[in-house]
């Protein structure tokens, strides 16, 4: 009789999530006490290997096959890849997303997983890394379709782990966890989303212009406004060092067309990245008008990162850049102090990084449709940000609608802010409200 009703409840599950058209694995019942044998007994999940972890701890890198497009998962598939720090089924579940690939250390917990002592999985997004189709199809990279991967993710894994979830993230990885929330509102019960970007009018970068004129103190960013002169005066030394540089590394730029484009590309973007990466007194390092071209090339290479602009490195990125450019929004900086010294007009559009063989049509009502479930039905959201983080000059706000939800600010804070580092009356306040969560 049992098994005969586990059949029917099956059945109905599949019947009414195609209805949707989506699709979730059958319902599983797991087998054994063993994490490794209870994961291998749930459909599409699969061990790829096992890491050293923690005492107490198993840690397993896993793949998920997840449908190339959720509207019509018939069309083919891929494997989403995945890592779990399984501490125990009765401890909550933090799900983190960086929003790009796994990278090296899957493994570190994230700050909710270290306050909650949870278990922890960390997904790498679709198409990042090798969570792609074999022929990928660029109209299926939506925030709904990434969405959905964590959707059918954690309706598989609720079936071992029955407690709280929590998701979370930082930067990309935030914004990815709050577009889940939006489409999925019930399947965490809380989210923390760290220095996460709400960019609701890509038409519109005016703010991000004025936070470059307020953070910080007016002699560190005049210093910013003439190292950017500097090294546009010294154009041909600089891009003399850095396509020597590129040549020894093998790196080309046919993506964004030349060397030159490159490092104008850097330059206007400089003060953005400073200000996310380096703390207030990193101001003291920024090179006088009179520093060497040696010592100005290696600030402007470190602040920059100039090697991102190859199409080496770009190519790993080439899925952040095309969402940018079809949903997300992406910041263009008014730079009046370099008037006379820019030669490539529109180099800051989005597509100076995406290869033009690949389409891209922006979709402008995106985020302001996540703008406005935030605003009017978000609940349970926690935003972290820092006060210095140009990146969050538009930050998420929440509005009459949204329930349970806070929004805390780090003072001095750039982009790599935590719980922790926040005012002690606030970082208690974030930590009650996540413990209270995940009971």
């Amino acid at each position: 009789m049992e098994n005969t009703m586990r059949r029917l409840l099956t059945v109905v599950v599949v019947a009414l999530l195609s209805v949707t058209g989506m699709t979730a694995p059958v319902l599983a019942r797991p087998a054994g006490g063993d994490i490794r044998a209870r994961v291998a007994a749930v459909p599409g999940l699969r061990l790829l290997a096992e890491r050293p972890g923690a005492p107490g701890q198993t840690v397993l890198d896993l793949a998920f096959r997840q449908p190339a497009d959720h509207h019509r998962p018939g069309r083919g598939s891929f494997e989403q890849r995945l890592t779990l720090v399984h501490k125990s089924f009765d401890r909550p579940m933090v799900l983190y997303s960086g929003g790009y690939d796994l990278g090296s250390s899957p493994q570190r917990p994230a700050e909710p997983s270290v306050l909650l002592d949870s278990n922890q999985i960390t997904t790498e997004q679709r198409f990042f890394g090798t969570s792609r189709p074999a022929t990928p199809d660029w109209s299926t990279l939506t925030i709904w379709q990434a969405a959905s991967d964590h959707h059918r993710l954690i309706t598989a894994l609720k079936t071992l782990y029955r407690g709280p979830w929590i998701s979370t993230g930082g930067s990309k990885g935030g914004m990815t966890a709050v577009y889940h929330r939006r489409f999925y509102p019930q399947d965490v019960v809380g989210t923390v989303a760290y220095a996460a970007p709400n960019n609701v009018d890509d038409r519109d970068d005016s703010a991000y212009d004025t936070r470059l004129e307020e953070v910080g103190t007016a002699e560190c960013r005049a210093a910013l406004k003439s190292a950017q002169r500097q090294a546009l005066l010294r154009r041909e030394a600089m891009t003399e060092r850095y396509g020597r540089w590129a040549e020894q590394e093998k790196g080309t730029f046919r993506t964004i067309g030349s060397t030159d484009r490159a490092f104008e590309l850097a330059v206007l973007r400089l003060p953005m990245m400073f200000w996310m990466h380096q703390s207030a007194g990193g101001c003291a390092s920024t090179p006088a008008a009179d520093a060497s071209d040696d010592v100005l090339y290696a600030w402007i290479a470190g602040v920059t990162l100039l090697p991102v602009y190859t199409d080496q490195s770009l190519e790993a990125f080439t899925p952040y850049f095309h969402q940018l450019g079809t949903q997300l929004g992406y910041a263009q900086f008014s730079a009046p102090h370099l008037e006379g010294l820019l030669r490539h007009p529109g180099v800051q559009e989005v597509r100076s990084y995406v290869p033009r063989d690949i389409p891209m049509t922006f979709e402008p009502g995106a985020m302001a449709d996540i703008d406005r479930w935030v605003r009017r039905q978000g609940s349970s959201l926690m935003f972290v940000n820092g006060e210095n983080d140009v990146a969050v000059a538009e930050p998420f706000r929440l509005g009459a609608g949204s329930r349970g939800s806070y929004v805390f600010e780090a003072p001095q804070g750039d982009h790599h802010i935590s719980i922790a580092g926040l005012r002690p009356a606030d970082a208690e306040r974030a930590t009650a409200v996540l413990r209270g969560w995940a009971r």
